[in-house]
């Protein structure tokens, strides 16, 4: 009984420390992509990350062309649509008004979407304390851009998309396959416009090199372990992890990107990633299905 008891606690650490390596990842990823906003825009930068999703996904989940029916495909379609939706108005949002603060208004999303049907007293209170803690970062220094803040709450809305349609994928199509025709849709949209609205003289190799970096952090290194992280913790402890992505953000943001954060912006982003965490370790355990295994990827 030991022994085992041991390999169970050997199992959710190694899970536990993976995904706080992919949320470090995910994060890093995009701080590289905020470099490269400036020099080939978000359509570009977008562009290349669906690219490199598809050519990671395609060869393992390639789908039976007999069962590609509208009434199995609409979902995964739409999901495809999401993905540029969510990953555009993101990239923009950090062009606007830095990762930090951009990544910490679109957890909103799931986090809102966590909390729909609740009826907890805590729920409330971490969801009005998210609320004061948003306006702590965006209400208080005077400066933020709304156009930022929309678009950073565009995001939020289709991450909840994302993840409510990652759901109805997953019950037409069997593994990855519908996040494989997602991002073939995905990147049907973007590429054409990425090459025509690119301005070629400005790559260079380095560029290229960053581009590839970005789109390998933020999707392939994810979604490749997602599978593993969720079949060593439970969905619980995962999504408490990922409460604290906003923190990683805001560090990679100072240290990579030279954003700074007043005292009470910092103060707004440490209080929505602990309501966040506290209202997700308090709630009641459910028994996990497949179906929210598979839903539960982030982008």
């Amino acid at each position: 009984m030991t022994d085992q008891s041991d390999s169970t606690t050997r199992r959710s650490l190694i899970g536990a420390s993976t995904q706080v390596g992919t949320e470090v990842s995910i994060n890093f990823g995009s701080a590289i992509a905020g470099l490269l906003i400036p020099i080939v825009g978000s359509v570009v930068v977008v562009a290349v990350r669906q690219v490199i999703t598809a050519i990671a996904v395609l060869p393992f989940y390639r789908p039976k062309r007999a069962e590609l029916t509208w009434r199995r495909l609409w979902p995964a379609l739409l999901l495809g649509v999401v993905l540029v939706t969510m990953n555009l108005s993101f990239y923009e949002s950090v062009g606007i008004l830095g990762l930090g603060i951009a990544a910490t208004i679109e957890f909103i999303g799931p986090f809102a979407l966590a909390l729909a049907g609740s009826r907890r007293v805590l729920d409330i209170v971490c969801a009005v304390a998210v609320a004061a803690g948003v306006f702590l970062l965006t209400g208080t220094s005077g400066e933020i851009n709304l156009l930022g803040v929309l678009l950073a709450l565009t995001a939020a809305a289709s991450w909840a998309a994302y993840i409510v349609l990652t759901r109805k994928v997953a019950l037409r199509l069997p593994g990855l396959e519908g996040l494989s025709i997602a991002s073939v849709v995905a990147t049907v949209l973007l590429l054409p416009v990425a090459l025509i609205i690119v301005d070629y003289s400005r790559l260079d190799w380095r560029v290229i090199g960053l581009l590839v970096a970005a789109g390998v952090l933020s999707s392939a290194i994810p979604y490749s372990l997602d599978t593993f992280i969720l079949r060593r913790i439970p969905p619980r402890l995962y999504a408490i992890i990922t409460s604290f992505g906003p923190v990683i953000a805001t560090l990679f943001g100072v240290l990579i990107l030279g954003e700074h954060f007043t005292p009470v912006q910092l103060i707004g982003i440490l209080i929505v990633c602990l309501a966040a965490g506290v209202s997700i370790a308090t709630a009641k355990e459910r028994p996990r299905s497949t179906l929210e295994s598979t839903a539960e990827t982030i982008p």
